[in-house]
């Protein structure tokens, strides 16, 4: 098993390019790790803050859903085909993009990134904080069916 320090640097490279390779077509933007260097590759300002508004109660139910849906491929892959979670995780976030009225930042450190890129799928500073509770409550929901759906394989 690699350690604790090896697997948080393999999570955050993973996403960084995950999200470095969509921020290209305009779609959407990526961690700090990767914010920086998708806008040298495509010769935007370094340094920069996202004008996209990203307000509402639409924008922040479907921020919820899409971190609660997030969370529960994690832990069904985990309870059930524990290999699969970095599949899983891939096509959800590819899936949730188009089926989510907030294209599913599903996660603190993205929003937080996506509002340090004016591009297409940013957000706007002032509407980081709505999202992440958001987040929160969508992460916090997929907990608790999580334990009720893989209660046995959890206590394993």
């Amino acid at each position: 098993m690699p350690s604790l320090a090896q697997r948080a640097f393999c999570e955050w490279l993973g996403t960084a390019f995950l999200l470095a390779a969509v921020v290209g077509s305009g779609i959407m933007a990526q961690k700090l790790a990767g914010v920086w260097a998708a806008h040298l590759m495509f010769e935007l300002p370094v340094w920069q803050f996202s004008i996209t508004q990203r307000t509402g109660p639409g924008q922040w139910l479907a921020e919820a859903i899409a971190t609660f849906g997030l969370l529960l491929t994690v832990f069904g892959c985990i309870a059930r085909q524990p290999h699969s979670v970095a599949y899983a995780v891939g096509l959800y976030i590819t899936a949730a993009y188009w089926f989510a009225a907030s294209t599913s930042f599903a996660n603190p450190a993205v929003t937080f990134a996506r509002s340090l890129s004016d591009t297409f799928a940013g957000i706007a500073p002032a509407g980081v904080t709505a999202f992440i509770a958001a987040q929160l409550a969508g992460a916090l929901a997929a907990v608790g069916v999580s334990r009720w759906l893989w209660r046995e394989q959890m206590t394993a």
